[in-house]
């Protein structure tokens, strides 16, 4: 069966991971295939900001089961540099690049900078309709007229609807909660965008990425808004990708799989969710325990 949740973080590969994910003996080139023990998704950002080796794609390829799906961002030469102009053939050298992880990309997904303002929405839109129509796409913006509820909101939001395309969800309100005491929140909350959450699917697909605070208790209350919009979307059909972050994402799998269970107890009177794996290393070894 299809799973109805796509559950993630933002990289499969982190040090800090060895006694969560991983275990002790874990070689680095054997980190995607014990992260996907557990999580059945992940943010793809290394490709925003270069293109893997073929090779390189063929063994994230190997190493991951076939329900396992990537999202991969768009290069930042397409999505920033060119901003979505003249760049067809960029686009194209990169689809053939990772073309043989095709079947296991859930989502393209296109980050568009703050510049990107409301009057490139027709550069946005032609640029979505040259790419292949079977891709499922999802469209991240910064530009701060698209947070408004007016014209140029409502504007983005016929167009993705129009074009089957999902517009991602960033939910910052957590980091931005903490107090900017170490160099990790510090650096988190300069790179990361403080705007609204407006949580719509604009196709069936809608992304949330939950960029939590750095002591995970703290989460919670940002969280019981997604208690209540994830339900829906399922209702209705849908399958929303959940992807976890933290200031410096020591602990984001703990986040991520608490936060799971929290929806699990919420749903469980009228949707079940799977219950999720622990890594195999957990299984032979009691003592350590990340669920």
């Amino acid at each position: 069966m299809m799973p109805q949740l796509r559950l993630g973080l933002t990289q499969w590969s982190h040090n800090h991971w060895i006694n969560s994910l991983y275990g002790k003996g874990c070689k680095s080139g054997d980190r995607l295939a014990h992260y996907a023990e557990v999580f059945n998704s992940v943010e793809g950002n290394t490709t925003f900001y270069a293109t893997p080796s073929m090779t390189t794609v063929q063994k994230w390829h190997d190493a991951t089961p076939d329900h396992f799906r990537f999202t991969f961002k768009l290069p930042q030469t397409i999505t920033h540099q060119q901003q979505l102009r003249h760049c067809d053939q960029a686009v194209a050298d990169f689809l053939s690049t990772m073309q043989v992880l095709e079947p296991k990309t859930g989502m393209w997904k296109i980050q568009l900078p703050a510049q990107f303002s409301p009057d490139a929405l027709p550069v946005l839109a032609q640029f979505l309709d040259r790419l292949p129509s079977h891709l499922t796409t999802g469209v991240e913006v910064r530009h701060p007229e698209f947070f408004t509820k007016g014209a140029a909101e409502q504007a983005l939001n016929r167009l993705l609807i129009e074009k089957n395309s999902n517009r991602i969800i960033m939910d910052s309100r957590p980091l931005f909660s903490a107090q900017p005491t170490t160099p990790a929140i510090i650096e988190a909350q300069r790179k990361k965008p403080r705007l609204p959450v407006h949580a719509i699917a604009t196709a069936n697909n809608p992304v949330i990425r939950f960029i939590g605070h750095p002591d995970d208790s703290y989460n919670d209350p940002f969280f019981n808004n997604w208690l209540q919009r994830i339900p829906l979307w399922l209702a209705e059909g849908k399958q929303p990708y959940l992807f976890i972050h933290s200031p410096d994402n020591n602990h984001a799998p703990e986040s991520a799989i608490r936060l799971y269970h929290r929806l699990q107890q919420h749903l469980a009177a009228t949707i079940t969710l799977p219950d999720l794996a622990k890594p195999q290393h957990q299984q032979h070894n009691q003592q350590i325990s990340l669920l």
